[in-house]
């Protein structure tokens, strides 16, 4: 990744990363061990979701091959952030080099940019499958969702390398003290220096903002069809079914994009490091947390294929 981007004539070599260095020192083990506990439940449920899809042939449908690959951008998302975050907290010295703030810069965006692609093609599936059931085997063929999955990743790995060629072209001439946990823009942009700051921030700022926001009025057009098509459905018990195959994906989408608009959207003044700090742990460690238990629990068909294929195997008699 280092070598993509080159090697500016910065005279910073390495950063610290001073995130959690200000809160009082008595808190950070107490950080330290409810984030590992997260982390590894987010690696948990993830890995659950994907051998359970894998082993229950009954779920070898689009939507559950979308699961997996969102399962996937999760644990990868977090396997860029939360390791060097649990490393810091237990840490004095938070120096992080040049190449790997870059590198974590491009997954930590290829990941968290895939996520919001694949929600969107998740939202789509759920479009066609309602609003087109008659024409979802043809528009959802295994070559058309492997193409969708595909575009996601290429388009998450093209969003992460445009954002971070941009910012690491830089030059970064002065204090190497970022206010943050992890590599992220705002606050490298800040230790930056030359004229091109500004041109960079602004083109750096419409790329994401038009990737979010495009996905955003995608999943939202998606659903104003699949609300009007459930309204036309006579039966209560008809509306009911449709919803439920939506609802998970919904409250993933409102969970993602709500905590997102939280800490990217925030009005601009003085703040603290410390709630910048904790807003940001919401998106980059909660967020990931929620997704696999919301999808457990709010599916009833991977919930059920859960409890076959797994607690069978511990409590044969209970099954």
């Amino acid at each position: 990744m280092a070598a993509m981007l080159g090697r500016n004539h910065s005279s910073v070599s390495e950063f610290i990363l001073v995130g959690f260095s200000t809160f009082p020192r008595h808190l950070l083990p107490a950080f330290f061990l409810l984030f590992l506990l997260m982390y590894l439940f987010t690696l948990l449920g993830n890995l659950l979701i994907m051998a359970t899809v894998w082993s229950e042939r009954s779920l070898h449908t689009p939507m559950y091959l979308f699961l997996c690959a969102l399962s996937t951008s999760e644990i990868l998302y977090t396997l860029a952030i939360t390791p060097r975050l649990l490393a810091d907290l237990l840490s004095t010295c938070r120096t992080i080099t040049w190449k790997a703030c870059a590198s974590q810069m491009f997954f930590s965006f290829t990941f968290g940019f895939t996520h919001s692609f694949l929600l969107t093609v998740m939202g789509y599936d759920r479009y066609v499958a309602i609003c087109h059931p008659l024409r979802y085997n043809v528009l959802m063929s295994p070559r058309g969702c492997a193409c969708l999955v595909a575009w996601s990743w290429v388009g998450g790995s093209v969003t992460g390398l445009v954002v971070t060629t941009a910012v690491f072209h830089l030059t970064f001439c002065g204090p190497n003290e970022i206010h943050h946990f992890l590599c992220h823009v705002p606050p490298l942009l800040k230790l930056a220096c030359g004229t091109d700051v500004p041109v960079v921030a602004k083109g750096v700022g419409l790329v994401c903002i038009m990737a979010l926001l495009g996905c955003c009025l995608l999943i939202l057009l998606s659903y104003a069809f699949i609300v009007a098509a459930i309204l036309r459905i006579p039966s209560a018990e008809g509306r009911h079914k449709a919803f439920s195959t939506c609802a998970s994906h919904l409250t993933v989408v409102i969970v993602h994009y709500g905590f997102a608009s939280v800490v990217y959207l925030k009005p601009k003044g003085p703040q603290s490091l410390e709630r910048d700090t904790l807003m940001a742990i919401t998106y980059t460690v909660l967020t990931p947390f929620l997704s696999p238990i919301i999808f457990s629990l709010r599916n009833k068909e991977l919930k059920t294929a859960m409890t076959k294929t797994f607690l069978s195997k511990l409590h044969p008699s209970s099954i």
